[in-house]
């Protein structure tokens, strides 16, 4: 059986911080993901639906690769 995390908060993706968020990648702004503990800064992308699940795409600034965050288990963002 695989260990699986459960986050200690749920987040609440509310009108206004989806607004944020899409916000940030029109912009192409830095954001600070929280997942599963751990913390990412990237640069914003996209937002879109795969899967019928909805994902948050960044890019990581020192190596150029993509990270993907399905939203669903982000703990919290911000956009600095």
């Amino acid at each position: 059986m695989e260990p699986y995390y459960i986050a200690p908060v749920t987040f609440h993706w509310s009108p206004q911080r989806m607004d944020q968020l899409e916000r940030a990648v029109r912009d192409g702004r830095r954001v600070l993901v929280v997942r599963r503990g751990s913390e990412f800064v990237v640069f914003a992308r996209r937002v879109e639906t795969r899967r019928s699940k909805e994902i948050f795409v960044g890019i990581l600034p020192m190596t150029g690769d993509e990270i993907v965050f399905e939203l669903g288990q982000v703990e919290d963002f911000q956009v600095i």
